[in-house]
This record gives structure tokens, sequence and C-alpha cells, in this order.
């Protein structure tokens, strides 16, 4: 049976690797420092957790893959995600023996719950650090100089952590957790710069494919492209996706695949023997009256005024 341990607090976490907790809503771990008898297959957490891997560790599992963790290594999870190693065939054996010996491990987490952030800045903007819904093949890659960045925002929050909790602690802790994401942003801005090449082979294809999804049936059985979708096709989330999108295009992808929509729509309407409701039906639209909607504040006319002018 597949192991697998729910970690619903910090406490919880912090038990696992035998690390006194400092303070119960957030914690900094050294792994080298920690110790634990028996690692799990999957591990599901409920606070967000950064993870920084000094080291390859082996086949880490996100959904129905896994991936192979290079040196200086940043791993983000958001509450109720699931991530975890995984055992191949023919371990099995060795990951018993290990579970009778302490496990030396290498690297760094910082855990926060959301508890914690309630009421801060930090706490209305959490959805903008769109990489804690990343998939875990969209890791942040870091360079030394960043490391070192990273292992001062790190060290700020422990001790914080360690002093008697006054007035200042949480502005401070949470200001400096704040710091360390800001600066991830900038790190996930140089990742997407030094993919450009890569990237520039996905927005390609993802205009092909939005092509190819208007000439199909799709737009009749499945419905209006979604973001969700083409990302699906390149298996990446639809956070990163939609960032890596944005980067290239200064578009989102939503806004990307509407200006498709409405340049196919455009040349439909020419087709006078078909009415605004069938066009609107066959790009995928369930109601007519939303196409028109949406036609009308992206083009400044109705599809009945724009195809009268024209």
């Amino acid at each position: 049976m597949e192991n697998i341990i729910k970690f619903d607090s910090i406490c919880e976490y912090n038990r696992h690797y035998n690390i006194k907790t400092e303070h119960p809503l957030v914690t900094v771990i050294d792994f080298s420092e920690a110790s634990v008898h028996k690692s799990p297959s999957k591990m599901n957490f409920g606070f967000y957790l950064v993870m920084l891997k000094d080291v390859k560790c082996g086949d880490m599992h996100y959904g129905k893959h896994y991936y192979d963790y290079q040196e200086g290594t940043l791993v983000f999870l958001a509450p109720g995600q699931i991530a975890g190693k995984v055992v191949k065939e023919g371990e099995q054996k060795k990951e018993e023996v290990k579970d009778n010996k302490k496990i030396k491990l290498k690297g760094y987490a910082l855990a926060f719950h959301p508890d914690f952030i309630k009421g801060t800045s930090l706490g209305r903007n959490i959805n903008n650090y769109t990489f804690f819904s990343y998939k875990v093949n969209e890791a942040l890659h870091i360079s030394d100089q960043e490391r070192e960045i990273i292992l001062d925002c790190f060290s700020k929050i422990k001790f914080e952590i360690k002093q008697t909790i006054d007035k200042h602690s949480k502005t401070l802790i949470v200001s400096t957790i704040e710091l360390f994401l800001n600066y991830c942003l900038r790190f996930y801005d140089r990742q997407f710069i030094t993919r450009d090449h890569q990237n520039q082979g996905v927005l390609n294809r993802f205009e092909s494919l939005l092509n190819d999804y208007f000439t199909s049936d799709n737009p009749k059985t499945i419905g209006l492209p979604s973001v969700g979708y083409f990302a699906s096709e390149f298996n990446l989330s639809s956070n990163y996706f939609g960032d890596l999108v944005k980067k290239e295009t200064g578009k989102s992808a939503q806004e990307y695949i509407q200006t498709k929509l409405i340049d196919v729509a455009k040349e439909r309407i020419f087709d006078t023997t078909k009415s605004v409701s069938q066009i609107a039906y066959e790009l995928g639209f369930k109601y007519p009256q939303h196409f028109t909607r949406l036609f009308k504040q992206r083009v400044g006319h109705s599809p009945n005024d724009y195809r009268m002018l024209n």
C-alpha cells in the first residue's frame, strides 16, 4: 500500500523531521540538521511549502509524472497539493532497509500556514505568486548567487522565529517571506528569458494548435478553447503556461485565445449564408448573446453591424 502522510500543521511537519517547533505557523528547516526514519512515498500539505534541493535527490512524483531534480532547485507547493518520492521497480527492498535507518537529507524548506498571512499584504496578494500552482517539472533552477539571496532570506526568517515573539515578529517574518517570493518572481523572469528559444517553440505550436482547434469539431464537442486545454497539450500547468505566454507576448493566454477567436469570427461573419447564432455555436459559444457581447467589447460593433459595415 502506498505510504501517504498528510501534514495539516507546521508542528506535524517539524515533528516528522525531528525539528523543534519554534513557531506554530511558520518554520525554516535545514534538512542537514533533521533526521527521519521513514520517507513517505507521497506527502499532502495543508500549508505553503518551498523546498530548496541542494543535491540531486532522485525522482520526485507529481501527478502522473516524475522528474529528476538537479542541484539548486526550488519547488513550490500550495495547501492541498501532493508531492513525494517515487520508488521505482526493483528499489522497494532498498527502501525497506532505509525504513530501519535514519535517512540523511540535504537542502532547506520554508513552510508557512495560510492563517499566518491572513490580514497581511502577503495574504491579500498570495495568488499573484502563480508559481505555487506550477507543476514540479516547472520548478525554479537557481544560480549560486540567487541561492545566496534565498538562504539569506531563510536565515532572517529563522532568526526571527527563534526570538521571543513580540509585536514586531509577525511583520518582520511576513515581510521577509514576501521579499523572498518577490525575488522568486524575478528569478522566474530570468528563467523565462534564458529559455527564450524553447518558449518561442511553445508559442509557435500554440498558434498552430489554435488554428487547428477552430478548423476541427472541438468547438462543437468541447466548447470554447480554454487556457487549461492548451496547457495540457504541452504538459504544463495552466499558470505556468499563462505566465509564459504573458512574458513572451505581453498578453495573457486568455487574451491571446480571445484575439484569435475574434479574428476567426470576423472571417466567418462574411459568410452571409449563416446567422450570427450559427457562427456563435460553431465557435463554441453555448449562448449567442455571449458571443455578441464579447464581439462588441473587442471590435466596437455588434456582429450584425460589423457584417453590414463590411
